[in-house]
């Protein structure tokens, strides 16, 4: 039976000497096993009671689950469960406590108690992270020649974390399937290794998260749940450049965890070398391991994924609709996934037939002969408002200080870059500015593009968080 491990039972697995403080992925293995565990449990109580009273009492005892911080435990014997539960409950509680450094909570189940529980089980667990559900695995991954070296390298360290590409940096455009190679890696590591702590975050959350951590006085809360995991992935690693205090704070996390032999996977939409505002320590480590792009799928590729996410579906289509699909939509691998979802709701919604012609008319608006993805101004205006850390009453309204003018420019001028509205229309997403008004602030954000370097990667930086939208 697998374990399941959350709370406080993941933040003190590495202080409680487990999995090894050296982060040898090897010694990590026993904890595969809950009988494993029973078993240090056993020989930890046997410092304090005599190996009869063990033998007596607890010979009918088995293990069932380690579930979040409460070890469940079986014992058909009426009698011995009842003796268990008056007089040794709190050894066993202070032997967990002994080997992960937390407190546990002590269930022992009946023969009733045991069937119940076990055939409610199924429903109680519930994956936690998308990587924890069967969506976004390597079997769910369609592999072709723009993603195969990508593909192999994310199998590679799945199989054999930190031993060979520590760290694995893949980078490529928004929606060719950066996200779901690093899903797949921890969710092949979760199915080996139950017990190993696994730390997802983008790029952008981490620099809140730092911030709100600094604020908060909290730390060092923040560096054990990323300096102690087994492994961390990073999504868009590109929006650190340029924010030194967190820079510095990545910087050492990075070292604790490549030190200790724990796997790194980071994503970015490019490469190191590309990001200007990039600390050059960071730049040099995350060049240690593996770079690997992605590319825009191929026909023959495009075909594939329309045709594993029917399937994925349960949707039938023919072949004349598969290659319709494939090859309107070009260049991202979300957009045609997305494609095919929004084919599936026509059909279920309104019982068309699934010819070209209803496809057509089903996503119209999806299939643009370029793949130009149009975002709308709120799309725009809240990802600037995130990224300055800002509201967005603000950024809309008359306020004259100096960072919100910078993103009600920056606003400006994305606006009309990405969906080509018209002076007029933008200056009224702003309180009805006049046109005069937002052509000379469109201005002033190209001018300073073309003289600063980092405000330029800036303005890219946002620009790739809206389409990351699509």
């Amino acid at each position: 039976m697998p374990i399941i491990c959350s709370g406080n039972l993941e933040k003190n697995l590495r202080s409680g000497g487990l999995a090894g403080s050296t982060g040898d992925w090897k010694g990590a293995d026993f904890l595969n096993s809950i009988q494993d565990i029973w078993n240090m449990v056993l020989d930890k109580m046997r410092s304090e009671l005599y190996e009869t009273t063990i033998n007596t009492w607890f010979d009918e005892v088995t293990p069932v689950a380690l579930e979040g911080d409460t070890l469940v435990l079986h014992c058909g014997n009426d009698f011995k469960r009842s003796t268990i539960e008056d007089r040794f409950v709190g050894n066993i509680a202070a032997s967990m406590k002994d080997i992960f450094s937390t407190d546990f909570t002590i269930r022992l189940l009946s023969d009733a108690a045991l069937q119940a529980y076990q055939q409610a089980e199924p429903a109680e667990k519930k994956p936690k992270n998308l990587f924890e559900s069967d969506e976004f695995t390597f079997q769910n991954f369609v592999v072709g020649p723009s993603n195969k070296l990508a593909f192999a390298a994310a199998k590679a360290v799945a199989a054999q974390p930190a031993e060979h590409y520590n760290p694995l940096f893949i980078y490529g455009d928004s929606g060719l399937g950066k996200t779901h190679l690093i899903y797949s890696i921890a969710h092949e590591i979760r199915q080996q290794r139950p017990a190993a702590k696994i730390v997802y975050i983008k790029g952008d959350d981490f620099i809140n998260e730092f911030i709100e951590a600094v604020r908060g006085g909290r730390n060092q809360d923040f560096r054990v749940k990323y300096r102690e995991a087994d492994l961390l992935l990073v999504d868009d690693i590109q929006f650190v450049a340029g924010k030194e205090e967190t820079q510095n704070e990545f910087f050492h996390t990075f070292n604790t965890l490549y030190e200790s032999r724990r796997q790194i996977v980071l994503t970015s939409d490019r490469p190191p070398q590309e990001m200007s505002r990039l600390d050059d320590r960071l730049r040099t480590r995350f060049e240690w391991g593996l770079l690997v792009d992605v590319q825009p799928p191929d026909l023959e590729t495009r075909i594939a994924i329309v045709k594993n996410k029917a399937a994925q579906l349960g949707l039938i289509l023919s072949p004349d609709v598969v290659d319709y699909i494939a090859k309107n939509v070009t260049s991202n691998v979300r957009l045609l996934e997305g494609t095919v979802k929004k084919i599936k709701a026509y059909r279920d919604l309104l019982g068309s037939e699934l010819d070209a012609e209803s496809v057509d008319r089903a996503i119209h608006d999806m299939l643009r002969r370029d793949n130009e993805f149009i975002p709308s101004p709120d799309t725009i205006i809240s990802e600037i408002c995130k990224y300055y850390r800002i509201d967005e009453a603000a950024i809309r309204g008359q306020q004259r200080d100096r960072t919100i003018v910078r993103g009600r420019q920056v606003a400006m001028y994305l606006i009309r870059r990405m969906s080509n509205y018209s002076y007029k229309d933008i200056g009224k997403e702003f309180g009805d500015r006049d046109h005069t008004t937002v052509m000379h602030s469109i201005e002033q954000v190209e001018q300073r593009m073309k003289k600063d370097s980092a405000f330029a990667e800036t303005v890219r930086d946002i620009t790739t968080n809206i389409n990351a939208k699509k």
